[in-house]
């Protein structure tokens, strides 16, 4: 990936603070921070390790105190915001940051330029730092003085006489701390001409971005030593920070195999064109191991992996990528979490159980099963391991399961209990839930009709007819009360519940979903819907501008904020159904690849080289949440890679599938409408 941002930027406090790199490991660890070098969040640091990978994360090392001495003049690379002021300003000196494929800053001082490159170890909780000085300097030297952290990343830490403030020599120029008893040892690979021993506390380091947000936004850190470099007699500088012992002069091998595995990445692109090359270097970033298998941590800085949101981006970040393997061992992972009948909706801490309060996790996991049977054709594992899973979901779903789910004698499923938000839609501050949806969302209806109909596939493919059978008749009566019961003929859309004609994303996915329940001129009806009251540049609101209820900026204290989470927000990942949804009732538009190439500019706003969870619904749409989240990413990319004129995309058949629909349940008494037909599909 390639994107640069020159002086005037990275010299303008606010913007360049605003801008936030990410490096991973592929374990659930990673570094982040600011162009700036100005720390907004808790969650910014050098590294953080996921103890008990891809959960347990500790931010061990927070970050460099770096400065160059030039004959004599000492000249502060780093920036740091204190209660009412910024110091020292290294951002000042900064004329360059750019991803090529790793963050890098070029500060110039005079004569002298100095870059300065940060990586992660892929597979490895190690993050290595590598300075190099430009242009003459004859007497030049580098001090690097390490802060150092020791706490839950989601914590702040404070000053205190529990550590062990001392650090110890290794050879080969290796340094090390241990804060704590029972944490990780930290150790400092490093080429350095003399370590000085400090031991001091920087105190009260402010973070903007969790003092907006009213949490605990003040810490301290500690700084054991100082690390000197004679830059006279080598222009670079190496600093390897790891949970294991690696020396310095392994840096040069590292950095060259993390680029050539990361150009690697670039060839799984499902189209040769830069933007969806970026995309699926970006995707990677979300792939890590749990177990013998993967996951996908669901968002940086702060979530885990998420069984929804696992399920959703696994199309996008591995199949439309050729990620078979990747792809694979998830549903194996998943599949062995399902519990009566439900996938879990997070993973906790190591030692704890898994959290099982989602609808819609397990109507997902049969969508990714199905996609994952067609891209791959691997017959074995979807009917040996992951098809009797399926039909044991759907048992439990039919007679029952946790938390009020249960196939009513509609056909259509009902979910919910007071106090609890099973849907994606799941704000909840205190006891006030923001956007209750107990019942029968609309969504989960899709996803249930979708669910019943690959189940009914796959039974029908495997010789168990008398359950394909069953799935036939589920899958009619589910449709037929559907429809008389969300269908708003007057007004052409589908109500978001039962009793609830807010207008919602949730219905696009009635025309996105591999089957649909819609007639032809139905879908068409709810594009067009969605279009003039959701659709934003950069995704689709949770609710429409024209409802009471909308909050159009995403910003203030948690309650301010999650208050306005589904009220209005833009979903950025939404943009990848509501893309699909469009050409599919519009075979042969240029409007969706047009949708698609207008997100290319998100990768250099908030999370650089990443696209964010959320946005403000009202312009200028400003990015919120996450700086970079798993399915906001794998929706770009899947709904690019299916997109009409990719010759690398699935069969086109929900038109065909409509009119199947149509001619099978020509005597429900449903109004059918005209039937289009998508060229190449009979």
């Amino acid at each position: 990936m390639k994107l640069k941002f020159d002086g005037t930027i990275c010299q303008d406090l606010e913007q360049s603070s605003r801008l936030e790199w990410l490096e991973t490991n592929g374990l659930g660890g990673f570094a982040s921070g600011t162009v700036s070098g100005i720390h907004t969040r808790r969650y910014h640091g050098l590294l953080t390790a996921a103890l008990h990978p891809p959960v347990g994360r500790m931010l061990l090392v927070a970050k460099f105190e770096d400065s160059l001495i030039v004959d004599g003049q000492r000249v502060e690379l780093s920036a740091n915001r204190y209660h009412g002021a910024v110091h020292p300003q290294g951002h000042e000196y900064l004329r360059e940051f750019r991803l090529d494929p790793f963050p890098t800053w070029v500060y110039e001082i005079g004569d002298v330029q100095v870059e300065k490159r940060v990586f992660m170890v892929h597979g490895s909780d190690a993050t290595v730092v590598e300075y190099e000085v430009k242009g003459l300097c004859k007497n030049c030297h580098l001090e690097v003085r390490p802060l150092v952290a020791y706490r839950d990343h989601h914590a702040t830490t404070h000053s205190n006489e529990a550590i062990d403030s001392g650090f110890e020599w290794e050879e080969e120029g290796l340094v090390s701390v241990q804060l704590y008893d029972g944490l990780p040892r930290v150790y400092f690979g490093a080429d350095y001409s003399t370590c000085e021993p400090t031991g001091h506390w920087y105190n009260r380091f402010e973070y903007a971005e969790e003092k907006a947000r009213g949490l605990d936004f003040q810490e301290d850190l500690f700084q054991p030593f100082v690390l000197h470099f004679d830059l006279a007699r080598s222009p670079k500088a190496v600093v390897i920070v790891s949970r294991a012992a690696i020396p310095a002069h392994e840096a040069t091998a590292l950095r060259e195999r993390e680029r050539q595995r990361r150009m690697a990445l670039r060839r799984h692109s499902p189209l040769a064109e830069t933007f969806l090359e970026d995309l699926t270097e970006a995707a990677d970033q979300f792939v890590v191991r749990r177990g013998d298998g993967h996951t996908i941590i669901a968002g940086y800085p702060w979530f885990g992996d998420w069984g929804r949101d696992t399920m959703i981006a696994l199309p996008g970040l591995t199949l439309v990528t050729g990620r078979f393997d990747v792809a694979r061992g998830i549903l194996e992972e998943f599949a062995k979490a399902l519990n009566q009948g439900m996938l879990p909706n997070r993973f906790p801490g190591a030692g704890e159980a898994p959290e099982y309060n989602t609808v819609d996790a397990t109507l997902w996991f049969f969508e990714a099963v199905r996609a994952y049977r067609h891209y791959t054709k691997d017959e074995t594992l979807v009917r040996q391991v992951l098809y009797p899973r399926l039909v044991e979901a759907m048992d439990w779903h039919l007679r029952g399961t946790r938390h009020g789910i249960r196939a009513d004698a509609d056909g259509l499923l009902m979910s919910g209990e007071p106090g609890v938000q099973l849907t994606w839609m799941d704000a909840k501050i205190g006891d006030w839930v923001v956007t209750p949806r107990h019942g029968k969302p609309v969504e989960i209806q899709a996803l249930w009709y979708n669910a019943i109909r690959t189940l009914q596939e796959l039974a029908a493919s495997f010789g168990d007819l008398a359950r394909a059978a069953e799935m036939e008749e589920l899958a009619g009566r589910a449709r037929r009360n559907f429809l008389a019961r969300f269908w708003d003929a007057e007004r052409g859309y589908l109500l978001d519940n039962t009793d609830d004609a807010a207008i919602r994303p949730n219905q696009i996915f009635t025309v996105s979903l591999h089957y649909s329940m819609l007639d032809a001129v139905q879908a068409a009806s709810v594009v067009d819907t969605v279009e003039r009251h959701l659709l934003t540049p950069l995704g689709l609101r949770s609710l429409s501008p024209e409802d009471p209820a909308y909050r159009g900026n995403y910003s203030g204290g948690v309650y301010e904020r999650d208050s306005a989470y589904h009220q209005g927000s833009v979903w950025l990942w939404l943009m990848g159904p509501f893309v699909t949804a469009f050409e599919r009732v519009n075979p042969g538009s240029s409007r969706p690849r047009e949708l698609l190439n207008g997100l290319q500019g998100q990768l250099r706003v908030a999370g650089v080289g990443q696209m964010s969870e959320i946005a403000d619904g009202n312009p200028p749409f400003t990015p919120g949440g996450c700086f970079a989240q798993a399915w906001s990413v794998a929706e770009i990319l899947r709904s690019a890679a299916e997109s009409s004129g990719n010759n690398t995309a699935p069969p086109r058949d929900l038109m065909a599938a409509i009119a199947r629909e149509n001619q099978s349940h020509a005597d429900d008494g449903v109004s059918r409408g005209r039937t289009v037909h998508v060229a190449g599909v009979q």
